[in-house]
């Protein structure tokens, strides 16, 4: 939804779809055809499936009903770039969107062409409000598929033998996390959700009250060198601490690290301090040494809560993240692609936004009084409300603009790949 009040006029919003578009297309560039077509797991969408799916979306929504005389640029990318929209028709299944080699990346590039000329057109018509939200929303949509395009690219390159980096990056400078500290909220009556200002998908809203006693965050995530000590202390061979079905995960995937890191056989080093001998990490810049000051980061809600079990304290509640993260604005570490990888936290509070985005102990559930919209944009975010956990922050990969305090990202409890992390809370 878009406030009414900061409704973009045509030419704003054309620079916007532009740059948008662009982006895109950039973050696309370093890959050859093969990389764009690879499909490592069912959760991963090829990048150039991405690249046409963003497009169907502005061809569907805004093209056709919008336009006189539009011509869809292939008859059959209806079928192939659907993603979940059931109204809309039929759509290729999700788990072989890697099976599809044509149409091949310079095709789908025409595409793109095809839909930035007629969305020009569009643009320039004089749009009506509704139109003008769905056009922001298209925007926003894309935004979500750029991080989606660098987290499935990163596993895709993960399981190529010869380890390739996306963009090759220069490694950590060695450095020291700062020390924890608590960021202590006293309880009561809290206000969460869209307040109305600026973009902000329909699960934010409505704005609601929820009362929450007194609490304290951590000011940063949890580092690599805490989950050294969790690992060294037979944190994934220890039941006690587990969920039953995370156990069952442990057991059945063989879970001795977060994704991404292996071991040459040495010792690793303990706990919070000096160098890890031995873990390396897979990141989009090549493969390094795990960096003990850094944020841990892609780890499952189950990790997340055994951690949290193992050191005595818990996750948030996304009412208790909100409630505090709203007052720690200061810094966004978010997408730059001359530093794909979560940073060290400052220490000033900066990784409320930014880094790694933070597992919350709420299950993804409608706010009070939420509807979703009519028609099939009403599929966006409602239809997937069951059985998965809500994160809160934005991690180093997500675009400008999206770590805002209310944003919620979801995510299944088993899922590693994206860019997620830890950060705890205790009861006061």
């Amino acid at each position: 939804m878009l406030n009414s009040d900061e409704e973009s006029g045509g030419g704003e919003l054309t620079t916007r779809y532009e740059r948008v578009r662009a982006l895109t297309e950039e973050l696309a560039a370093p890959l050859s055809p093969e990389d764009q077509m690879v499909q490592s797991m069912p959760d991963v969408s090829p990048t150039k499936w991405h690249r046409g799916h963003t497009s169907w979306f502005f061809e569907t929504f805004l093209l056709q009903p919008g336009l006189d005389r539009y011509e869809p640029f292939h008859p059959a990318f209806a079928y192939i770039f659907n993603s979940y929209y059931e109204t809309v028709g039929a759509r290729h299944p999700r788990a072989e969107r890697g099976m599809i080699s044509r149409p091949g990346t310079a095709e789908v590039a025409d595409y793109r062409r095809h839909v930035d000329a007629a969305m020009a057109e569009l643009l320039n018509s004089g749009l009506g409000p509704e139109a003008l939200e769905l056009v922001e929303l298209g925007c926003n949509h894309e935004e979500q598929h750029q991080e989606l395009l660098l987290m499935d690219i990163k596993h895709v390159l993960s399981r190529n033998p010869l380890r390739p980096a996306y963009l090759r990056s220069p490694g950590p400078t060695p450095s020291t996390a700062p020390k924890t500290k608590w960021i202590e909220h006293q309880g009561g009556l809290v206000e969460i959700g869209y307040d109305g200002q600026g973009f902000a998908f329909d699960n934010e809203s409505p704005r609601h009250q929820v009362l929450v006693t007194p609490y304290a965050l951590a000011d940063q995530p949890v580092t690599c060198g805490d989950w050294l000590a969790f690992m060294e202390d037979d944190g994934y061979s220890r039941p006690e601490f587990w969920l039953s079905d995370g156990w069952a995960m442990v057991q059945r995937d063989r879970w001795q690290a977060p994704l991404y890191w292996t071991h040459n056989g040495e010792v690793a080093g303990g706990g919070s301090g000096g160098h890890p001998s031995g873990w390396q990490t897979f990141t989009l810049g090549g493969e390094r040494p795990v960096d003990p000051a850094e944020p841990v980061c892609h780890v499952s809600y189950y990790e997340a809560d055994a951690f949290a079990h193992w050191t005595g304290d818990r996750l948030p509640t996304e009412s208790e993240w909100e409630a505090l993260a709203v007052d720690h604005l200061a810094e966004e570490h978010s997408l730059d692609l001359s530093s794909l990888h979560p940073p060290v936290t400052t220490g000033k509070g900066a990784g409320f936004f930014g880094g790694v985005w933070e597992w919350t102990s709420s299950a993804y559930c409608p706010y009070p009084g939420f509807r979703a919209p009519s028609g099939a944009v009403g599929e966006y975010n409602g239809k997937f409300m069951v059985n998965q956990y809500v994160l809160r922050g934005g991690s180093c990969v997500t675009p400008r603009g999206h770590a805002r305090s209310s944003y919620r990202n979801f995510f299944p409890a088993s899922a590693r790949w994206a860019f997620s992390g830890v950060r705890l809370a205790r009861d006061l």
